[in-house]
């Protein structure tokens, strides 16, 4: 009798480690069975890849994608780095963002070109016409086919390509992640008030800024009727954040011509204040018949009444242009005594519940 110790292990008894993106091991060791692991098997019509050529290709391949890995972190550094805020800062991420993507985009695409033409094996298929309904033998050939052709890809023979081809991948998979963070936070109620609002202020009432020149404005230097001037809020002049909500055109009427859908307590001499920002899909309305007193959007031809709180008299936009409350200071210079009545811009930007409970404040004013 011969003593059995089974905790001695036998050579031929041992598992060969696992590669990432191979199926797991069976009862045979390789991808082509035992019978076939230890040489070249031949099929027909197709024709293996030159050694040399196939070693070659990795390492162009191998560079592309190592290259691909390097712009992807790049094109996640520059998201974290290059700020938005202003014209210049956004043309810079934008750059950096859109070469940095091309870049990674364009070295994994040429990585698996290389990859197909000097590494895969050549082949002469001819295709068969079968019936649609496949039969339990054909299944079986399509799934051997797969696994040869998972050994001739190379993808387990060949590490340098199958590690760097990983590594490229993963930084491409944590940009969709990334972009995510453009669609959020949500607005919440930001978009509802604007910094007119002297609360915000400390209570202090911003002057009415000539936009472009920056200089503030009295009321007698604006009494021709029939002007039309562009503003913008003291301080804020160059933020384009601010702009893009605050923005607002004087026009000067004859106090007869006022309507009564015009606040006239939020009026000075004729001189009323009405939101920039179309209601619409929030282009800049900023055209002005002085004949007709009428406003008009230039995209999309929407035209308000100036003279009848800006209501809609043609076109998509669904409500008025918002009136801010305007007044002068002690030296005579334009001011704005409150916030918007109702969110300004298009509708689906936000409304809320606050518009109701401005129209009844107005309406009590």
């Amino acid at each position: 009798m011969t003593d059995h110790n089974p905790e001695i292990e036998r050579p031929e008894e041992r598992v060969p480690r696992r590669v990432i993106g191979t199926p797991p091991p069976g009862a045979a060791q390789s991808l082509l069975g035992e019978e076939e692991a230890h040489h070249e098997v031949k099929v027909p019509g197709v024709k293996p890849q030159d050694p040399r050529t196939a070693k070659k290709g990795e390492r162009i391949a191998a560079l592309c994608f190592t290259i691909t890995f390097l712009a992807g972190i790049a094109f996640i550094a520059s998201y974290v780095i290059f700020q938005v805020g202003d014209i210049d800062s956004t043309w810079a991420s934008n750059l950096a963002l859109g070469a940095s993507l091309t870049i990674a985009l364009l070295g994994l695409a040429v990585g698996m070109v290389v990859w197909a033409r000097m590494v895969l094996p050549k082949y002469n298929m001819v295709q068969e016409r079968h019936p649609m309904a496949s039969d339990p033998q054909v299944r079986e050939e399509v799934g051997t086919t797969f696994m040869k052709g998972a050994d001739e890809s190379g993808f387990v023979k060949h590490k340098l390509l199958r590690r760097t081809l990983l590594a490229a991948a993963a930084p491409l998979g944590l940009a969709p992640l990334v972009l995510l963070k453009d669609l959020g936070p949500l607005p919440e109620t930001k978009l509802r008030h604007t910094v007119w609002n002297p609360n915000q202020h400390g209570g202090k009432k911003l002057r009415l800024m000539v936009e472009g020149t920056g200089q503030p404005i009295r009321a007698t230097d604006f009494n021709t009727p029939g002007g039309l001037l562009s503003v913008v809020p003291e301080g804020y002049e160059h933020d384009l954040t601010v702009l893009a909500k605050a923005t607002v055109i004087l026009i000067n009427l004859r106090p007869e011509e006022i309507k009564s859908g015009t606040n006239k307590n939020w009026t000075h001499n004729g001189i009323v204040a009405y939101s920039k920002i179309c209601t619409h899909v929030g282009c800049p309305a900023a055209l002005y018949e002085q004949n007709t007193h009428h406003i008009l959007c230039p995209c999309h031809q929407s035209t308000f009444d100036a003279t009848d709180g800006a209501k809609v008299i043609f076109g998509p936009a669904a409500r008025p242009l918002p009136q801010l409350p305007i007044d002068v200071d002690a030296e005579g210079y334009l001011i704005a005594t409150g916030d918007f009545p109702v969110p300004v811009g298009p509708s689906f930007w936000e409304r809320g519940d606050a518009e109701a409970e401005y129209r009844e404040q107005g309406k009590q004013t």
